[in-house]
């Protein structure tokens, strides 16, 4: 058990609750007690979050935890914690922390014994993954993508093969040329689909190849708009000529035998002239099928 772990019970709680990225209805019922019952609420704008309040007739008061002061005034926050207090952190919508701040605080308090609870709701790239219509049993969530061109670039490159269904947030005013280089680095015909201002009045789920996408994307400047996610189809191995054989198999498995997964993917790859992230990705999978 680890100091984290262990809650005292003389302190408050700090509650992290999910808020709705759109529609009002989305809010859960347990959302709207605590946020009415707890002394205080931790919010990323509290002029945003003030009219989600007032929506629901709620008069608790409303303290800024925004990326800016996070980290030098999440203090006072752990202090009305410890005096007894019980505390809601929010973010402007969604689950606090999913590309949103929050972290630093409930770092600081489980680090102080105190109980964190979480409250489940609404969050986008879940929301994007489950009507997207691409696997969903393994994938990764990267978060917004490197501003500049020449980063994210270089950060695509690096998934490039990955096999996990990609999750991205975008900001409008990136996202044909996020598409743009997705399409460059993963292919055209590589399949995504794009959540436009989901759950609200103008919501868009549009799947296509990302060739296809950006095209309509670059076609209609009102998919330029709103908040973003995609979700790109993972990185499938190709058939035929770089298809791995029984004997390149066998090399790996008896590699794996002695070897870490990483080490044993990279001498495959010098003995047989497979490229080493195949490799890697086939001895994954055999460490997870127990083979």
């Amino acid at each position: 058990m680890t100091a984290s772990d262990v809650v005292n019970s003389a302190t408050g709680t700090l509650y992290v609750v999910a808020t709705p990225i759109g529609n009002l209805e989305d809010i859960s019922a347990r959302a709207l007690r605590v946020l009415a019952e707890v002394t205080l609420i931790a919010a990323e704008d509290t002029r945003h979050s003030a009219r989600l309040l007032q929506h629901f007739g709620i008069a608790t008061p409303l303290a800024a935890c925004h990326e800016h002061n996070e980290r030098d005034e999440g203090g006072r926050f752990i202090e009305r914690l410890l005096a007894g207090d019980d505390v809601a952190l929010i973010s402007d919508a969604g689950t606090p922390l999913i590309s949103d701040p929050g972290y630093h605080l409930v770092r600081r308090a489980r680090a102080a014994g105190m109980q964190v609870v979480p409250l489940p709701g609404a969050c986008a790239l879940i929301a994007a993954l489950s009507a997207a219509g691409l696997p969903s049993d393994r994938f990764i969530f990267e978060g917004f993508l490197p501003a500049k061109q020449a980063a994210r670039r270089t950060r695509l490159e690096y998934l490039k093969e990955e096999p996990r269904t990609l999750i991205f947030y975008e900001a409008p005013h990136r996202i044909l040329e996020c598409l743009q280089d997705l399409e460059l680095v993963f292919g055209a015909e590589r399949p995504a689909v794009l959540g436009r201002e989901l759950t609200k009045t103008f919501e868009t789920l549009k799947g296509l190849p990302l060739k296809e996408l950006r095209a309509w994307v670059e076609s209609d400047s009102n998919q330029q708009r709103g908040e973003c996610v995609l979700v790109v189809g993972g990185w499938q191995a190709p058939q035929g000529g770089d298809a791995v054989d029984a004997h390149v198999r066998r090399v790996l498995q008896l590699l794996l035998a002695e070897l870490p997964v990483k080490r044993a993917a990279a001498v495959a790859a010098e003995i047989t002239g497979v490229r080493k992230n195949l490799l890697y990705q086939l001895a994954l999978e055999d460490k997870n099928q127990g083979r």
